[in-house]
């Protein structure tokens, strides 16, 4: 079978970033800023990015292009006969399914905001009725299946329309709206009364508060970040290299989706700190921020409701954008498995995401007194752990290894010649040495200590 292709660059870029655009940008982002002090954290984050994300994410892109396959049949096409890095591609595939187990639930939550914020669920809540609010969200869960199930469909008929005229059309404009209502949600909100303070602790590095909260901590927080952002190391990238042609280098495009996913998260930021310094919200609230502090902020702005309305369907969109990426992913995959083709693979996989997803949902409510990890923890929390603390970071490291070990796996030489195949930034000769030593050292730091910070 033909492998199909993506109709333009822009549209590659785009889906891609939109993939690495989710709520980790919006939500985590931000909350990870307020809980490590602010300026310091960015300018660490960035910094990170570029000597981490970027590499492995040129990586996934040069695995895709090169083999023409999803993720679980990419290494068949490129490893040495007898070795097993095959069986990543198959855990890869596990990955994306509980990925999306428990992303579909937060996409819903962000849907079910809208609407509410919409019809004025939150006018003259304060701020104990807002928090009932979220908890009576999570305790409905016939209304969340509901939500769910909206997502679950939108999201299979999308992809079974097609890459070009389904995924590609509605993520271009579905990313197009996304980037134009957070540009003007950040200019409503840094032009608010107060916002100054916010902004400074935002954009202005203050290394004392950094020591204040721990300096290892901050940077071991950072580089946690940078690393999850463009959820590396399950193949949800390498699909997308897969559809590209070689008209351009990877290393360029890239650093082109690090920064749109970037631009996004830093915006993301732009709305929140100076709303929060504006109502004397406390930066620092964490995953509470988005459900539970926000709505209370924006009842408190003129046009409340209208700006409330729309950062849901710009989170809305954010999430979306994900669940599209990576239910693509999940279809390549089980079409080259299978041989199906995209309507009955929608379908079945629809089906199958729709009763997946039911779990995590049901954690919040029939099946609370499950705390997989003691106390308040819940299956969300369990499905979370095992796609971020265990699948990206090994996967990431797996990816890593086989790209640059020439006697087991690709072999660093191929690696460069399909990353720098086309137009655009190249990988150089020098980079060898450190993602072949460097890159894979940071990647294990990164499993371990998030290990020993998540059971602390």
């Amino acid at each position: 079978m033909k492998r199909e292709r993506l109709g333009s660059r822009l549209g590659f870029i785009l889906l891609s970033a939109g993939c690495a655009i989710g709520v980790g940008n919006v939500w985590k982002f931000p909350w990870m800023v307020g809980t490590n002090g602010g300026g310091a954290f960015v300018l660490i984050y960035f910094l990170f990015l570029a000597i981490l994300g970027v590499p492995v994410l040129t990586m996934e892109f040069s695995l895709g292009r090169a083999s023409q396959k999803s993720p679980v049949k990419l290494y068949q096409e490129l490893e040495k006969k007898g070795t097993k890095w095959h069986l990543h591609g198959y855990a890869a595939m596990i990955a994306n399914y509980i990925l999306m187990m428990f992303y579909t639930t937060v996409a819903a939550w962000m849907l079910q905001y809208f609407f509410k914020m919409a019809k004025s669920d939150f006018v003259g809540a304060d701020a104990a009725k807002v928090s009932e609010i979220f908890s009576d969200v999570k305790s409905e869960p016939v209304m969340q299946i509901v939500f769910m199930g909206i997502i679950v469909v939108m999201g299979f008929v999308v992809c079974a329309i097609g890459l070009q005229n389904g995924l590609e059309k509605i993520t271009k404009i579905m990313m197009i709206a996304l980037l134009l209502l957070i540009v003007i949600l950040a200019v409503n909100s840094v032009t608010l009364d107060g916002a100054k303070e916010g902004l400074k602790f935002y954009l202005v590095p203050n290394f004392d508060t950094m020591k204040e909260v721990g300096i290892v901590k901050v940077i071991v927080s950072a580089m946690n970040q940078a690393f999850f952002t463009l959820s590396l190391g399950i193949g949800s990238m390498a699909i997308f290299g897969s559809y590209l042609s070689k008209d351009r280098a990877l290393m360029g495009e890239a650093v082109n989706v690090s920064i749109l996913d970037t631009f996004v998260a830093f915006t993301a930021g732009l709305i929140i700190f100076p709303a929060c310094s504006s109502f004397g919200v406390d930066v620092g609230a964490g995953p509470a921020l988005i459900f539970e502090t926000l709505p209370l902020t924006f009842e408190h702005l003129p046009m409340g409701r209208l700006w409330g309305s729309l950062f849901f369907v710009f989170m809305s969109f954010a999430a979306l954008s994900t669940v599209f990426a990576v239910f693509e992913n999940i279809m390549s995959c089980t079409m080259d498995l299978t041989g199906w083709n995209r309507k009955k693979t929608a379908v079945v996989n629809g089906v199958a995401m729709f009763f997946l997803s039911i779990p995590c949902i049901l954690g919040f409510n029939v099946l609370k007194n499950f705390n997989p990890f003691g106390g308040n923890t819940n299956i969300m929390d369990l499905e979370d752990f095992i796609v971020s603390n265990i699948m990206l970071p090994i996967g990431s490291l797996i990816f890593v290894l086989f790209c640059v070990n020439r006697r087991y796996g690709w072999g660093f030489d191929k690696f460069m010649e399909e990353a720098n195949t086309g137009k655009g930034l190249k990988v150089k000769k020098w980079m060898k040495g450190y993602m072949t030593y460097v890159l894979p050292i940071i990647i294990v730091v990164i499993f371990i200590v998030g290990l020993i910070d998540f059971f602390k």
